[in-house]
């Protein structure tokens, strides 16, 4: 075992956690929702204060793991938003591409493939759903309350599995 494993792992969402998406919910608050253009406009989100200070000084006493439910064609987009904020060093986990399960279940099923092997410290997330399935599931959850709450994301996030 490396000395790395033995550290619990924080884990953090990052839409309306680390990034702020507000300036890309009209893509989702016309009919029908424009996912293509809602993704693309990721790369210039904003980053949440108060989230990356949370990740950074996380880092010093836990690996960070980003738990995401952006589809995985945008890794790319989503890792070099990471390194252009400044953000730990982190294995990314995304929603596969064709995966429309809500948010607190796909979030959920790979919090406990994560305690498997290591000792979770908390999730931070955005997702109210999200926080109260993790939090009846045994874990510590951290609100991530500083971002403006968008009707139309919410309800992408558990009515159309989409992010």
């Amino acid at each position: 075992m490396t000395e790395s494993s033995k550290r619990p792992i924080a884990v953090f969402d990052i839409d309306n956690t680390l990034a702020d998406t507000a300036h890309r919910q009209r893509f989702l608050e016309r009919k029908p929702r424009d996912w293509d253009a809602f993704f693309a406009a990721a790369p210039h989100d904003p980053p949440i204060a108060e989230g990356i200070a949370l990740a950074v000084a996380s880092a010093e006493e836990c690996d960070i793991v980003y738990l995401t439910g952006r589809p995985e064609r945008y890794r790319r987009d989503t890792l070099d938003w990471l390194a252009a904020h400044g953000l730990p060093e982190g294995r990314v986990h995304m929603r596969r591409n064709a995966d429309r399960r809500p948010a607190r279940q796909t979030k959920l099923e790979i919090l406990r493939r994560l305690a498997e092997g290591r000792s979770v410290r908390f999730l931070v997330d955005d997702d109210e759903l999200v926080c109260d399935a993790a939090e009846r599931a045994g874990f510590t959850v951290v609100r991530a309350r500083w971002a403006d709450r968008s009707a139309a994301l919410e309800q992408a996030q558990e009515g159309e599995g989409r992010t």
